[in-house]
């Protein structure tokens, strides 16, 4: 059986694996209904369709690209590796709850155990990056403590 963060890490690339074929699909389909709107459609009509099925490949377009950053990101991490410093892969156990530090994915649950897997760059990522156990620290008026990094 996997270990907890190689679960967690699946479960992250799962969700952007997710985002990525759902942009993808997105793209595709946009494309063929302004194809559709060529054959079908003159004038003002035509041009205001095609407009808007622009800026939803466009925008597609464009979370697909935030996906596959997000990909990269995962792909460098090392689920096996134990970390003694919180960064990227490592899972820290709070007073206040456990972090996987990876991307912003949010509340995950693996075996009836709540985790939050967040970004390095996010507020509270920032707050965990380079700390150790013992590690003390104000977030929304709460004093966490770092338990535990792994």
């Amino acid at each position: 059986m996997a270990g907890i963060k190689e679960r967690l890490h699946q479960v992250c690339m799962d969700y952007v694996e997710d985002r990525i074929a759902s942009a993808r699909q997105a793209i595709t389909a946009a494309r063929e209904s302004a194809n559709d709107d060529t054959k079908s459609s003159a004038g003002d009509k035509y041009e205001t369709g095609r407009e808007m099925m622009q800026q939803e490949i466009d925008r597609n377009r464009k979370q697909l690209e935030e996906s596959q950053k997000l990909k990269l990101i995962l792909e460098q991490i090392d689920p096996v590796k134990p970390e003694a410093l919180a960064q990227n892969g490592a899972l820290v156990t709070t007073n206040f709850g456990r972090f996987y530090i990876s991307i912003s994915r949010g509340q995950i649950m693996v075996d009836e155990c709540i985790y939050f897997a967040v970004s390095s760059v996010s507020p509270i990522g920032l707050k965990l990056m380079k700390q150790t156990e013992g590690y003390e620290f104000d977030f929304n008026g709460k004093l966490f403590r770092v338990e535990k990094v792994e």
